[in-house]
């Protein structure tokens, strides 16, 4: 039997985007399903302690520019540690990846998610534009009208309690894969997600 991954993220994190195709394929290598659940961070790390960026220290905001360019390296992955957009809010991102999922499932949701963190961290574009995002749309072949649909109240809901059950699962940072209650936080615990998807 199959197990099922909450993945649990912010869809301008630069961490999300370094493991969201290598996740995608794991997916696809173990037959697990998943459960697309982007979550707004703000709300999360009152609760967890995190600090949003511009509030680290000096050292912690050095150290992960360096830990982007190892990373983007490592991966052969295309990064811009400071892209042109950034900080950004991904709470427009957030809501379409939702709506794409309530209407076409996760497997679209994971396709437009990859194209909403490609936008950020290799492309200088910015998702907190209409127009942005509707592109993203269309380059993704999914249906212009999950723009408009995005900006409902049942979606902005869903947002909401996502994020909500990130805290209550002791979610602190993205991204995040809960499987059967178990978190691995971080693209770099990937390996450990195989080898609970394969147990």
């Amino acid at each position: 039997m199959s197990r099922t991954v909450d993945y649990y993220f912010a869809p301008q994190s630069p961490w999300t985007y370094l493991g969201h195709e290598r996740f995608a394929a794991l997916l696809r290598a173990t037959g697990a399903g998943v459960r697309v659940r982007p979550v707004d961070l703000g709300q999360v790390f009152p609760v967890s302690g995190g600090l949003p960026l511009p509030k680290r220290a000096p050292q912690r905001q050095a150290y992960r520019l360096l830990e982007l360019k190892r990373f983007s390296e490592h991966l052969h992955a295309p990064l811009n540690p400071q892209p042109r957009y950034f900080p950004v809010s991904g709470d427009d991102a957030a809501r379409l990846i939702i709506a794409v999922d309530e209407r076409d499932g996760s497997a679209a949701a994971m396709k437009i998610t990859g194209a909403i963190l490609a936008a950020v961290w290799a492309q200088e574009r910015h998702i907190a534009d209409d127009k942005v995002l509707a592109e993203l749309l269309a380059e993704q072949g999914l249906d212009p009208a999950r723009l408009e649909q995005s900006h409902s109240q049942a979606v902005q809901e869903r947002y909401e309690r996502d994020t909500q059950e990130a805290i209550t699962a002791g979610v602190f940072g993205a991204p995040s894969y809960v499987i059967d209650g178990e978190i691995f936080w971080g693209q770099d615990r990937l390996d450990f997600v195989e080898r609970k998807l394969r147990s």
